[in-house]
């Protein structure tokens, strides 16, 4: 499956952009803060740091409203933001360093999007699913500077998310440390599981995840 294909495949059981485009400016303003805030301060913007887009009541509302969309992941009150697609405060598989900051990422293929997503450099630190290999990989922008195993696999469960996609579909985007490993664990199951070499993975993440910062 070529990275558009990938794309628009994900856009239909995940589509972030279309609900990101049905929102007012304001909301998508406040959407682009919160996502920047991880990159900038290495976790989600307090209330004074979003006060230039909404305060009070109305920022309340606002997260309400992107939480029901599934832009962004509350905490269990429901009241305040732990993660935006493709960058959480939850403790994953896929932790990550960019500008200084140590974050996670929701899934392997988050965890390839967040350089291209801020034009960033990122180390990503990870393991394969099956054997827990590590899976060290050095990033700046849509380059690949260095990655350990070299091989390495994204290997993607295609399924619709059940309630917040970070806890469900994002569970099955993950990193496996070759190809004789990925075909294993996709098992002739090539039309629900789809594999992609590192520069593949990072096409397709770049497609899916930088349109929402336009």
């Amino acid at each position: 499956m070529d990275s558009h294909a990938a794309v628009a495949r994900l856009n239909r059981q995940l589509p972030l952009k279309a609900r990101q485009a049905q929102l007012s400016p304001v909301l998508k303003k406040l959407h682009q803060a919160i996502l920047r805030g991880f990159i900038e301060h290495g976790r989600v913007p307090t209330g004074p740091e979003l006060d230039s887009v909404m305060e009070g009541e109305a920022l309340e509302a606002g997260l309400r409203k992107l939480g029901e969309a599934d832009l962004i992941v509350l905490d269990k009150a429901e009241r305040w933001p732990v993660g935006a697609y493709p960058l959480t405060s939850e403790h994953t598989a896929h932790r990550i360093t960019v500008n200084g900051h140590s974050l996670y990422a929701m899934c392997a293929l988050d965890a390839l999007s967040v350089a291209p997503m801020f034009d960033e450099t990122v180390s990503i630190s990870s393991g394969c699913h099956v054997n827990h290999t590590p899976v060290r990989i050095q990033m700046q922008g849509d380059a690949i500077l260095d990655a350990r195993p070299d091989d390495a696999i994204v290997g993607i469960r295609w399924q619709m998310p059940t309630a917040v996609a970070a806890h469900s579909m994002c569970m099955e985007m993950v990193f496996l440390e070759n190809r004789a490993t990925a075909e294993n664990w996709q098992n002739g199951d090539t039309e629900n599981i789809s594999l992609f070499t590192l520069s593949e993975a990072v096409a397709f993440g770049k497609g899916f995840f930088l349109p929402l910062m336009a």
